[in-house]
């Protein structure tokens, strides 16, 4: 039985037979739970008034629950999830502010979102997690934090996505390696238009070479304008990092390719290093349109909305592809360039002149 409660809970409970339900998806309203459902598997919790301790009382014996989500609690001061809680595989908490510490003992929780102060992610428990996404909204330094720490915190971690709104530091080297890590997401998004134009994108190689089985590496980048240092038509400035051998990529996207010199310092480096590298994919345009022909027409669908400063920025990249990735490009990859669209990222008409990469 999946229960959508939208009144009293509690009152509902009684009338439904709480022991029979196995589904709740609760909003916007006030939950206070005397006692644990042995039969729930997915508890979806948004706005819903509970504290710490009326949660915690609910979970003692839930033993079934296989999911839990946790959005927007406001009054939730803490979370403890048993280790009776064995079938608990997936855990999603967003943006409950109140949270002041998260223990999590679950032996077989595997996938973890998780958007809020990173600091909670060390409270413990997160040692099966092979899943994690971890944001912060409208917060710096994901992105080093995750480095400098999450090794440590989810060591058998095999897939982690990253998202954050800017990066003050650059990256640094983790103290431990991630051993298991295979996919590895890191989502920049430029809150105030560009994103931090003093973070090296380089240092992200830090976090490429401590991760030694690393197949698949993506690198998004969103911002309504570029102000990182371009690259300038002098190839013997480009830095270099030590050499590192990533004997397991097979797969680099990045989407939101610019010219920023630091950029395409890291995907030479990446060219440079990466034995088993497949293929390559450099996006110039960010717009969460993923049709494979977006080059020249559509067959559905239209582009995003792209602003003039990004879809000039888009041909200074391409000019830098040409100029400084292509002929790095080994015969044994594949090199995938995409474009603006024709159709709705055409610069005539814009007024804009701004080749800075010549």
């Amino acid at each position: 039985m999946a229960t959508d409660l939208s009144g009293s809970p509690e009152l509902l409970l009684q009338r439904q037979g709480g022991n029979s339900i196995k589904h709740i998806h609760l909003s916007y309203c006030a939950f206070r739970p005397t006692g644990g459902l042995k039969f729930l598997r997915r508890l979806h919790l948004r706005e819903v008034h509970i504290t710490g301790d009326e949660l915690e009382c609910l979970l003692s014996n839930s033993f079934a629950l296989e999911q839990l989500t946790l959005k927007h609690c406001k009054e939730l001061n803490y979370l403890r999830i048993p280790c009776k809680l064995q079938q608990l595989k997936d855990l999603e908490v967003y943006e409950c502010k109140a949270l002041q510490m998260m223990e999590v003992k679950a032996p077989n929780l595997s996938t973890f979102y998780y958007d809020g102060n990173l600091a909670r992610l060390s409270d413990g428990g997160l040692l099966a997690v092979k899943k994690l996404h971890i944001s912060s909204f409208y917060r710096y330094n994901n992105v080093h934090y995750a480095s400098a720490n999450l090794s440590s915190i989810v060591p058998t971690i095999e897939t982690l996505i990253i998202s954050s709104f800017g990066e003050e530091v650059n990256t640094v080297v983790a103290p431990f390696k991630f051993l298991h890590l295979k996919s590895l997401m890191i989502n920049l998004i430029g809150f105030n238009g560009a994103f931090s134009p003093a973070y090296d994108y380089l240092s992200l190689a830090y976090f490429i070479d401590v991760s030694p089985v690393l197949e698949t590496f993506t690198l998004i980048v969103s911002q309504i304008r570029m102000e990182h240092d371009v690259i300038s038509e002098d190839s013997s400035h480009l830095r270099q990092m030590p050499r590192s051998i990533h004997g397991n990529i097979k797969n680099v996207n990045i989407i939101g390719f610019c010219s920023a010199k630091s950029m395409i310092e890291l995907t030479c480096h990446i060219l440079e290093n990466a034995t088993s590298l497949e293929c390559l994919t450099l996006d110039t345009i960010h717009d969460d349109y993923v049709h494979p022909d977006r080059l020249s027409v559509h067959e559905v669908g239209f582009c995003g909305c792209i602003g003039s400063p990004m879809i000039m920025e888009a041909e200074n990249a391409l000019l830098a592809i040409k100029r400084y990735i292509v002929g790095k490009v080994p015969s044994t990859v594949k090199l995938v360039v995409l474009k603006p669209c024709g159709w709705c990222h055409a610069t005539k008409g814009l007024g804009v002149k701004d080749h800075r990469v010549a």
